[in-house]
């Protein structure tokens, strides 16, 4: 049964839908969807049961969105740009109107600095090593959560190795909050270890942030193969969603490793490019997220961009 709340969210995720022609298609009044989007009318039962098999016809089901889609944003490499990548998308997707939960799982804590969250008291790591203490949700702003950490988390990662089920506890504890969310973003650490696969243990995908240097690429074949290896002994769920290049110059050398990964990765490279731009430095040396910094730099925009074609790219997933 369709309802008004998964016509909106559907919506959202497919920008290119024109109200006007479902409203044509539906046979319902003009401007009943816009005034349904701009929050001034509800939708009648008659109207949604004419809409349901026009949305039906552009991909809609009622499973659709029922859950979040959990994220790992992932590079053993630090200094590619996750923690940016993790706050930048997280703020575009939230200003759209999607519920987004971050989960700071980097033991520097870099992403709940970003956000304005010091030395949190309550944080991911006691939320892993107790059964019965949740998930701490911090409201950042409209349609904005966050998952706090700091260095607590590095000692919790030991006791997690030596743990019953410890690469199961982050999925365990997101489990019981998917349907409250539509999407997770998890910023993992610059490593390989305990902390990065719990994440893609509990993840639907992952999304690798890859600086076109030959330091960081000529460790994507390791990254991948850890990926796999998860897939297959962990979450057979867990795909890739691709790769987005990040900190990237307009010089010849940055051009021929863009198009070496290009011709030998399996998987989709986004069009959109983050480049290398003086405001990502400076919403940092502040702690502030990039839009907050300077909503109207390009630095904000390579971001936003990169929000829209994400989103196209899930519904061809979905």
């Amino acid at each position: 049964m369709l309802t008004q709340e998964n016509l909106i969210n559907f919506l959202r995720h497919n920008p290119a839908l024109t109200v006007s022609t479902l409203e044509k298609e539906a046979s319902i009044p003009k401007g009943t969807i816009a005034q349904t989007l701009a929050g001034t009318r509800n939708l009648s039962e008659k109207h949604l049961v004419a809409l349901f098999p026009i949305l039906s016809k552009y991909g809609y089901s009622d499973s659709l969105y029922e859950k979040a889609r959990v994220i790992s944003i992932i590079n053993h490499k630090g200094g590619v740009g996750k923690t940016t990548t993790t706050s930048s998308l997280g703020e575009a997707l939230a200003r759209r109107g999607f519920k987004v939960l971050l989960i700071d799982l980097d033991p520097q804590g870099n992403l709940s600095q970003i956000l304005g969250i010091d030395a949190p008291e309550s944080q991911v790591a006691q939320a892993l090593l107790n059964h019965a203490i949740p998930l701490p949700i911090v409201e950042i702003s409209e349609n904005l959560y966050l998952s706090p950490s700091d260095i607590e988390l590095a000692d919790a990662e030991i006791q997690l190795i030596l743990s019953v089920g410890g690469d199961l506890r982050l999925k365990n504890k997101l489990q019981p909050i998917l349907s409250t969310f539509d999407y997770v973003l998890i910023d993992c650490p610059p490593s390989l270890n305990k902390l990065t696969i719990s994440a893609m243990n509990a993840s639907n995908s992952c999304l690798i942030t890859l600086l076109p240097e030959m330091s960081a690429v000529k460790g994507l074949n390791s990254l991948l193969q850890r990926v796999m290896e998860v897939k297959t002994n962990l979450n057979a769920e867990l795909v890739v969603d691709g790769i987005v290049f990040t900190m990237v110059k307009k010089n010849s050398v940055h051009e021929g490793i863009k198009e070496n990964v290009k011709s030998s990765v399996p998987f989709r490279v986004f069009n959109t490019e983050i480049k290398h731009l003086v405001d990502f430095q400076k919403s940092q040396i502040l702690q502030s997220p990039i839009a907050k910094f300077s909503d109207n730099s390009e630095a904000a925009k390579n971001y936003r961009d990169f929000c829209d074609e994400f989103i196209q790219y899930l519904q061809v997933v979905k």
